[in-house]
């Protein structure tokens, strides 16, 4: 066999990087060990794989058509190293999860699963809905439970479990009024406090709202929910969040569950691998705990 599972890894590291310097550092090896490798790479399948703009290597069409087959390959190997080199060591898995999903459930998860497979690791990556797909395709963890649509190409999306969205507001806000429901009027003309461009929680709240009040005039975006249901409990503004993360100021009397003359309003959670990822024995264990966690929560 003329291909390499080095060369393969020295690859992946110039696609990731740039640069063949730059990959040498990533891989350990020197700048010309990693150059000779990328060229017999490159004479063995009789294409280049890379066009040069100015200092940089940028993958060609060549090179996208090998990406996904050469980290599939790469996986592969470590799925082997982790089965057969070390069997006795507990396994170490990479989750990804969008913010809302990592702050109020994704402890709780895995601590139950802890309990259950004693001998675990699990490294958790929490960011927002769009980093956390990337950060599944590439190859940076092994699966990711999300809060929006997944846009992405070469990634099985599976739904997960549904979640409850909620208008709320401080008990002081003018909209509060009597008490009576709320028109979609007055839900037009308040100010919203809304997640950050890219969120799961921002597209969620937007495809859910937008088809009954026609637009959503933000009055200050924030990186994460919790940031939000405090301003919007010190009466900055009204605000649609997951029920599961403002249930405790609601039970505190910081924030009221506004009546409004909004359906339910419902979105689904999914759970997202790579096509082109090996799913090994823990990591299969891992996603169907996930899918067994998420039954048990669901009402009914």
């Amino acid at each position: 066999m003329k291909i390499s599972l080095r060369q393969l890894q020295i690859f992946l590291a110039v696609a990731q990087s740039g640069s063949t310097t730059a990959a040498a550092a990533l891989v350990a090896l020197s700048q010309s060990a990693a150059s000779a490798a990328l060229n017999e790479l490159e004479h063995s399948l009789g294409v280049q794989l890379f066009d040069r703009v100015g200092k940089r290597l940028v993958l060609n069409d060549s090179g996208r058509r090998l990406l996904p087959q050469a980290r599939h390959m790469l996986d592969l190997a470590q799925t082997i190293e982790r089965q057969f080199v070390d069997p006795h060591a507990g396994s170490e898995l990479h989750i990804g999860a969008s913010t809302t999903i990592g702050s109020y459930m994704l402890p709780a998860m895995v601590a139950a699963y802890r309990q259950t497979h004693a001998g675990a690791r699990v490294r958790a990556l929490v960011a927002n809905t769009a980093d956390i797909v990337a950060a599944v395709v590439n190859f940076e963890v092994d699966a990711a439970l999300i809060e929006g649509p997944c846009h992405a190409d070469d990634v099985d999306v599976e739904p997960w479990m549904t979640d409850e969205l909620i208008v709320v507001a401080a008990p002081g806000h003018p909209i509060v009024g009597d008490g009576r429901k709320i028109g979609l009027k007055q839900l037009r003309q308040a100010e919203w406090l809304l997640r950050e461009a890219g969120s799961g929680t921002r597209e969620a709240v937007e495809h859910a709202l937008i088809p009954y009040l026609h637009h959503l005039p933000s009055s200050f975006e924030f990186g994460n929910s919790e940031a939000i249901k405090r301003a919007t409990a010190e009466g900055l503004g009204i605000s649609c969040l997951s029920r599961a993360v403002v249930q405790d100021l609601i039970e505190a009397g910081k924030l009221l569950e506004l009546a409004t003359a909004l359906p339910t309003l419902r979105r689904h959670f999914y759970m997202v691998v790579s096509r082109h990822r090996a799913a090994s024995p823990s990591l299969a264990a891992l996603l169907a705990f996930c899918r067994d966690w998420a039954r048990l929560q669901q009402p009914g």
